[in-house]
């Protein structure tokens, strides 16, 4: 991925992917967001065995969805993902996700705010350089912040 190029994840709605209103449900799209997330990391290298091997992931703190429109049984959808956020370590990253209908327009918007930890001491670490820089390149939101780093200094 060059500096600034989208990524996005094609989805066809399932109907197990519907509420009991015959539309996405909730938890879904969160579904849909995360897959999105891990396969723009495994596209770079850094599947599940690769992060298992370095004893490092992903956690979550806060995530946040938008409804803006229907999406129906057998609608396909594009999952983007833009860095609305990152600490100069990228220990601490939010992420801006939108869920498009074939039209283009919104259906949802996620923002999604986490960080690294250490599989083994269960503390936040940064990420080693080649994921960072994955996040880096990513296209930024207007909203963009630097944000603080979760790396506690010890000393």
């Amino acid at each position: 991925m060059s500096d600034g190029e989208w990524f996005e994840c094609r989805f066809e709605v399932r109907w197990s992917d519907l509420d009991g209103n015959r539309h996405v449900r909730n938890t879904a799209f969160s579904d849909y967001a995360t897959h999105a997330r891990f396969r723009l990391l495994a596209a770079h290298g850094f599947d599940q065995a690769r992060l298992e091997a370095l004893r490092f992931g992903p956690v979550m703190m806060r995530e946040e969805i938008r409804y803006k429109r229907e999406v129906l049984f057998g609608d396909e959808v594009g999952v983007t993902v833009r860095c609305a956020g990152l600490s100069p370590d990228v220990s601490h990253w939010r992420v801006h996700q939108d869920v498009l209908r074939s039209d283009g327009r919104e259906a949802a918007v996620l923002t999604i705010q986490g960080g690294w930890m250490d599989l083994d001491t269960r503390k936040p670490i940064a990420p080693p350089a080649g994921l960072a820089s994955i996040l880096q390149s990513l296209p930024r939101t207007a909203d963009y912040e630097d944000l603080p780093s979760l790396v506690r200094r010890r000393g």
